[in-house]
């Protein structure tokens, strides 16, 4: 190799660790490049921020910022697969409603694995993927909605919430194995949360009641993708 080709190619390298820094950075995303199937890691920490920005000392995720990585993913074909790692209080109900739908409509295998937590509109974004799982340390908080501040009290008021309430519910059923009755029951518990109703579960007792389809690691959820990469007819046939 020449000292030319090899200037090109070391240049080349670094311009690409600075892209991969600039993402992570920025979206808190990446891509591996060196893999068996090229997949794109997409995180999903802290709160949900929606159409109100949260304050500077709080760890978020904007959903400006992933949707339009999403429909870019999606049209991608080098991307073959993409990974959510979940580690998220929830945050706003529409913000993450969008980009549960969002994933759940990709035809790009998706995996999502919960690690710390998947806590309230978390769980949507758990389960919207083709295969979820939860590591065994995780916990996952389920209750009603709620809000804080000023509110009408009006029976309109109540009605809202019902109806919010019924579509986080309605998208949960659909993409998971879990009973409406056991989803109820969790989240109208009034025995285990100090100032809120609702309840905690272990990652053990999410894969059980059929909220996440199984416990598992980063390498499992790596493989699971893999899988179903494999087993998958490609989106965008030649």
């Amino acid at each position: 190799m020449t000292a030319e080709k090899k200037g090109n190619t070391d240049r080349s390298g670094t311009e690409e660790q600075l892209d991969q820094a600039q993402l992570i950075e920025e979206t808190g995303s990446v891509r591996s490049q060196n893999a068996k199937h090229l997949i794109h890691c997409l995180t999903i920490i802290g709160q949900v921020e929606g159409h109100n920005i949260l304050p500077e000392d709080t760890k978020t995720t904007k959903y400006e910022h992933i949707l339009p990585a999403l429909v870019a993913i999606e049209q991608d074909r080098s991307i073959q697969g993409l990974l959510i790692l979940l580690n998220t209080m929830g945050g706003d109900v529409e913000a993450g409603l969008a980009i549960a739908e969002m994933i759940a409509g990709m035809k790009t295998p998706t995996v999502s694995l919960v690690i710390g937590g998947g806590h309230s509109i978390g769980i949507p974004l758990a389960v919207c993927a083709d295969r979820s799982m939860i590591v065994p340390s995780a916990s996952m908080t389920v209750h009603p909605v709620r809000t804080s501040g000023l509110v009408l009290g009006v029976p309109q008021t109540v009605v809202y919430f019902e109806k919010i309430q019924e579509r986080i519910n309605h998208f949960i059923l659909q993409h998971s194995r879990i009973s409406a009755e056991d989803l109820s029951r969790m989240m109208l518990n009034t025995q285990e949360l100090a100032t809120d109703i609702g309840t905690v579960i272990s990652g053990a007792e999410a894969a059980a009641c059929g909220l996440i389809d199984q416990i598992g690691t980063l390498h499992d959820a790596i493989e699971a993708l893999y899988h179903l990469i494999e087993t998958r007819e490609p989106r965008y046939p030649e």
